[in-house]
C-alpha cells in the first residue's frame, strides 16, 4: 500500500467557517512577490536585524527598519484593510503607548540634568525620559513590524512543510503541531454554533454579570464534546492514512528553496547591513 499525504490528518475544512487561518491562499498577482517566497527564509532573513535591534538604544535605527517593513508589506503583499489598519493604526498607536509608558517607568533621577517637559507636583517628565520611552517604543516595534511580511503572507500548512521539507523536521512533529493548531479555528466555530443555538432556544438570557456567567457556563460542556468528537475524527484519520507508520511521507504539495528566496535574503540581509553600519547605533567605544 504507497504512502500518502500526511496532510489530510490535519482535517476537512470547515463548511461555513468564516475564518481559517490555515487554510490555502488565495493567489495572488506577481507583483507581489512575497507569497512566492519559500516561508523559511521569509522567517530567517530578518531574524539577525531582529536580534541586533535588541541592543540599539537610538530611534533613528529602529525607525528605518520600520520603513524597511513598511517598504516590503506595501510591495509585497495584497493591501488590505486589514494592511492598512496595522500601518496605519496600530503600529503609530503601539509607538505612542510604548513610548509614553516608558517614558513614565524611566529612573528620573537618570535624566534629571536634561529639559523638563511636563511637571505635575513633585512629579516631573524630561525630556530624557521621552528619548529613553520613545527609543524602546521604536525598537520594539520595529522587531515586531521585520516579522510582519512573514506573518502576513505565508500560511500554517506552508510553514509546517517548509520544516519538514528544508529543515527535515520530522513529519509526525511537524503535522502534528499543524493538526494541533488547527483546533483554533474549530472551536471558534463550534463556540459561535453552540451560541446561536442556545440564542434560538431562549437559554441564558438576560444582562448582567450573573447571565453572561451562566451564559459562558453553558458553552462548556457542549465545547468539550465537541472537541473530544474533533479529536477522536481527527485520530481516526491519521490511523487511516497509517501516519507515522513510515520514516518518510509523499508530500502532496512541495515548497520548494528557489533562486528568488536566495536574492530576497541576500538583498534583505544586505539592506539591513547597510543600515546598521550608516547609522552605526553602539557609538566608538
Amino acid at each position: 500500500m504507497g504512502r500518502v499525504s500526511a496532510e489530510p490528518a490535519v482535517a476537512a475544512e470547515i463548511p461555513g467557517s468564516a475564518v481559517d487561518p490555515y487554510a490555502d491562499r488565495v493567489p495572488a498577482p506577481p507583483l507581489r512577490f512575497l507569497y512566492g517566497l519559500n516561508p523559511l527564509v521569509k522567517l530567517l532573513a530578518p531574524v539577525p536585524a531582529m536580534v541586533l535591534l535588541v541592543f540599539v538604544r537610538d530611534i533613528a535605527t529602529p525607525s528605518a527598519f520600520l520603513a524597511l517593513s513598511y517598504a516590503v508589506l506595501l510591495v509585497g503583499v495584497n493591501f488590505t484593510r486589514r494592511l492598512a489598519a496595522i500601518l496605519l493604526l496600530a503600529v503609530p498607536l503601539g509607538i505612542l503607548l510604548l513610548g509614553v509608558g516608558f517614558s513614565l517607568w524611566t529612573d528620573a533621577a537618570q535624566v534629571d540634568s536634561t529639559p523638563v517637559v511636563a511637571q505635575l507636583g513633585a512629579w516631573t517628565l524630561y525630556r530624557g525620559a521621552l528619548e529613553i520611552g520613545f527609543a524602546s517604543a521604536f525598537r520594539i516595534v520595529a522587531i515586531i513590524a521585520l516579522a510582519l511580511p512573514a506573518g502576513l503572507s505565508t500560511t500554517g500548512p506552508d510553514i509546517v512543510r517548509s520544516t519538514v521539507q528544508q529543515l527535515r523536521v520530522p513529519y509526525r512533529i511537524g503535522y502534528t503541531a499543524l493538526a494541533a493548531f488547527r483546533f483554533v479555528p474549530r472551536f471558534g466555530h463550534e463556540l459561535e454554533v453552540i451560541r446561536q443555538a442556545h440564542r434560538v432556544r431562549g437559554a441564558h438570557g438576560g444582562r448582567g454579570p450573573f447571565a453572561t456567567a451562566a451564559r459562558w457556563t453553558g458553552y462548556i460542556v457542549p465545547l468539550l464534546a465537541g472537541a473530544i468528537r474533533h479529536a477522536e475524527r481527527v485520530a481516526l484519520s491519521m490511523d487511516a492514512r497509517a501516519f507515522g507508520a513510515y520514516p518518510d511521507r509523499t508530500e502532496r504539495h512541495l515548497v520548494p528553496f528557489r533562486a528568488r528566496d536566495v536574492v530576497f535574503a541576500v538583498l534583505f540581509l544586505a539592506a539591513s547591513a547597510v543600515i546598521f553600519v550608516a547609522l552605526f547605533p553602539w557609538g566608538l567605544g
